[in-house]
C-alpha cells in the first residue's frame, strides 16, 4: 500500500509547455488585434484609392500612395527598432493603432470637406507610414514575449494565415464598402484599429528584456551589427530578399492578363488571388504541420520552387497552368518567410529583437519595391515574358549560391532558439 504521506510530499510533475499558441491568452488577444489590424488597412488602402482616383483620375498619384506609406519605414529604420527594443511592446502598438485610427478619420474629414488639393491626403499617409513605421518592429518582436519557444512556430503559422485572410479578403469588403458609402468604409477602418488597440492593451503585461544601452550610434547600429556577425541570421534574410527582388511577377500581371493569356478583368483577378490563396493553404498546413528537421535545405528548397513556378508562369499560355503557378508561388513563398520569420526571432536575443525585425522588415519592403522596378524595367526593354523567366532563373541561381556561401544556414536541422526564455503561462 502507498504511503500518503510520502505521496503528499512527491513532487508535483509539471506539464511541459503547449506547442499551440491558442492555448496562451495573450497570443490570442495579440492575434485578435493583429487580425484587426491588417484587415483595417486592406480596407483603408481600397478606401484612399479610390478616393484620390476619384479626385485626379491620375493613376501616377496611385502609385505615390504605397511608396509614400513606405518610405518612414528605411528612414527611421534605427529609431524604430530601437524604440521597440527600450520600450514597452504593447503600448507603442496600441498607440500606433490609436495614431492611424485618426488619420483614417483626417482622410474621411478631407473626403468631405470638397477640397481640390491632393497634398493633405499625402500628407496623412505619410504620419500612417510613420505609424506603421514604429509599429512593425514592435508587432514582431512582442510575439516571441507572448509564447514559448514550443510554440512559436504554430504562432508564426497561425499569423501567416491570418495576414493571408485579411489580405484577401480585405479589399474585398473595403471595396463592397466604399461602393455602399465612403463614410462606411472609414468608419469601419477606424472602428477596426481602435478594437485592434483595445485587444492590445489587454495582453497580459508579458515578460520583456529591455535594453540599458545608453542612446548612442553604437545602440542604433546594433541590430545592422547582430544580423551581420551571425551567418545564420545573414543567410535567412538576405536569401529572401533577394528572391523577392529577383521575383517581381505580380507586378506585370495586368500584361499577362491583357496580352498574352487574354482574360481580361475577371482573369487578372483570378491571378492575383492565386497567390494569396496558395499562400493561405500553405500556412493553413503549417500549422498543424510545421518544419520539425531540415529547416535550412527546406528553406532553399522552397526557394527553388518559387523560382521554377516564377519560370513556368513567365512561359505559360493557359490560364490554367499560369494559375497553378502562381498558387505554387505563393505558397513556396510562404514556407520560406515561414523558416525564415521562424530563426530570425528565435536566433536574436530579446532585448535586440526591435532593432533586428525593423531591419528584416525594411530590407524585405525595399526588396518588394526593387522587385517591381526590376520586372517593369526589364519588360520595358525586353518584354514581359523574358522579364519574368529571367527573375526566375536568378531565383534559382541564388537558392543554389546561398546553399555553397551560408553552409550554417544549410545544415540548420530544427527551428529551436538559442537564446531561452521563460514559457508564458496558459490561461
Amino acid at each position: 500500500m502507498s504511503d500518503p504521506d510520502a505521496a503528499a510530499g512527491a513532487p508535483e510533475k509539471v506539464a511541459p509547455p503547449s506547442d499551440r499558441a491558442f492555448d496562451y491568452h495573450g497570443y490570442r488577444l495579440y492575434w485578435a488585434a493583429r487580425f484587426l489590424l491588417v484587415f483595417a488597412i486592406q480596407v483603408l488602402s481600397v478606401s484612399v484609392g479610390w478616393q484620390i482616383y476619384d479626385q485626379t483620375r491620375d493613376p501616377f498619384l496611385l502609385g505615390l500612395v504605397g511608396l509614400v506609406q513606405f518610405l518612414p519605414a528605411p528612414l527611421l529604420v534605427l529609431v524604430t527598432g530601437s524604440v521597440a527594443d527600450r520600450f514597452n511592446r504593447r503600448r507603442i502598438m496600441a498607440t500606433c493603432m490609436a495614431v492611424e485610427a485618426m488619420c483614417a478619420l483626417a482622410l474621411l474629414t478631407i473626403l468631405h470637406s470638397e477640397t481640390t488639393e491632393i497634398w493633405p491626403v499625402f500628407a496623412v499617409l505619410l504620419v500612417f507610414g510613420i505609424a506603421r513605421a514604429f509599429m512593425g518592429p514592435a508587432v514582431q518582436s512582442l510575439l516571441a514575449n507572448l509564447v514559448p519557444q514550443s510554440a512559436f512556430a504554430n504562432a508564426i503559422a497561425l499569423n501567416s494565415s491570418s495576414f493571408q485572410i485579411a489580405t484577401i479578403v480585405g479589399p474585398t469588403a473595403g471595396g463592397l464598402l466604399y461602393g455602399i458609402s465612403s463614410q462606411f468604409a472609414y468608419a469601419a477602418s477606424i472602428i477596426l484599429f481602435l478594437c485592434g488597440g483595445i485587444l492590445t492593451l489587454m495582453i497580459p503585461k508579458p515578460a520583456q528584456r529591455t535594453t540599458s544601452e545608453p542612446v548612442s550610434t553604437e545602440a542604433l547600429f546594433a541590430g545592422f551589427r547582430y544580423i551581420w556577425k551571425q551567418p545564420i541570421v545573414l543567410g535567412a534574410l538576405s536569401l529572401d530578399m533577394i528572391a523577392v527582388m529577383l521575383g517581381g511577377a505580380t507586378a506585370l500581371l495586368p500584361v499577362f492578363a491583357r496580352d498574352i493569356l487574354d482574360v481580361g478583368p475577371w482573369g487578372l483577378g483570378a491571378l492575383r488571388s492565386a497567390v494569396g490563396v496558395g499562400a493561405l493553404l500553405m500556412s493553413i498546413w503549417l500549422v498543424n504541420n510545421p518544419v520539425r528537421d531540415h529547416a535550412g535545405l527546406t528553406m532553399f528548397a522552397a526557394v527553388a520552387v518559387y523560382g521554377a513556378a516564377i519560370i513556368v508562369f513567365g512561359m505559360s499560355t493557359a490560364v490554367w497552368l499560369s494559375v497553378l503557378a502562381l498558387a505554387v508561388m505563393g505558397a513556396a513563398d510562404m514556407v520560406s518567410v515561414f523558416i525564415r520569420q521562424t530563426l530570425i526571432q528565435l536566433q536574436t536575443p530579446d532585448e535586440l529583437r526591435g532593432r533586428v525585425s525593423a531591419v528584416n522588415m525594411t530590407f524585405i519592403g525595399a526588396s518588394n519595391e526593387l522587385g517591381e522596378f526590376r520586372a517593369g524595367s526589364m519588360a520595358a526593354g525586353f518584354g514581359a515574358i523574358p522579364a519574368v523567366v529571367i527573375g526566375g532563373i536568378g531565383a534559382l541561381a541564388t537558392a543554389a549560391l546561398w546553399a555553397r556561401l551560408f553552409p550554417d544556414l544549410r545544415k540548420v536541422r530544427t527551428l529551436d532558439r538559442t537564446i531561452r526564455e521563460q514559457p508564458q503561462p496558459r490561461a
